[in-house]
């Protein structure tokens, strides 16, 4: 291994099993910087390395909530102010004709959010990472498990998170050239 400066080491794994158990001892050994690559999504593996992210969940009813609050003050303001048509003496303010597009601009908001929250929690576009830099990683995407411990993270030293990398039974270990 040279002493270059690198992005950080990643252990290959045959089956996703390993790749949980490793994530799990990872994590408990105190590392936070840490990522997992496979062919299919491990929702284990997810959770090992201690992703309980509830970011998205707010994202999404924040967005319902401007929808639905939005939607209906719409109709609120078509309705009694911009045009009171009084339509066989029902009161202006009928709520219950402002439901059906509440209901509906609380689903379109909260989904638009959803997607623009998911590319930018994710750090999309990304046309390169340094993981790419790997030869082997190319089979992440068809039958390989990957587990990636970034160079800043806290606890990382290069020659300590390798040994402890190899102790993990990983088929391969490799270092990530940033």
């Amino acid at each position: 291994m040279s002493t270059a400066p690198i992005y950080g080491l990643m252990a290959e794994f045959d089956t996703p099993a390993a790749l949980v158990a490793a994530a799990k001892r990872v994590y408990a050994a105190g590392y936070r910087k840490i990522d997992t690559f496979s062919p299919f999504p491990v929702e284990e593996a997810w959770e090992a390395i201690g992703h309980r992210d509830r970011r998205m969940s707010f994202i999404v009813l924040m967005g319902g909530l401007v929808g639905g609050l939005g939607g209906y003050g719409l109709e609120y303001w078509v309705h009694t102010m911009a045009y009171p048509i009084n339509v066989a003496g029902k009161p202006l303010n009928s709520w219950p004709q402002f439901i059906p597009v509440t209901f509906e601009m609380t689903i379109l908001i909260a989904a638009l959010s959803a997607v623009i929250g998911m590319i930018v929690l994710n750090g999309l576009p990304m046309p390169y990472h340094p993981v790419f830099n790997v030869p082997r990683f190319e089979h992440a995407s068809r039958d390989k498990f990957f587990l990636l411990i970034e160079s800043n993270d806290p606890k990382f030293d290069r020659q300590r998170t390798l040994e402890f990398l190899k102790g993990l039974d990983a088929s391969e270990i490799n270092e990530v050239a940033p």
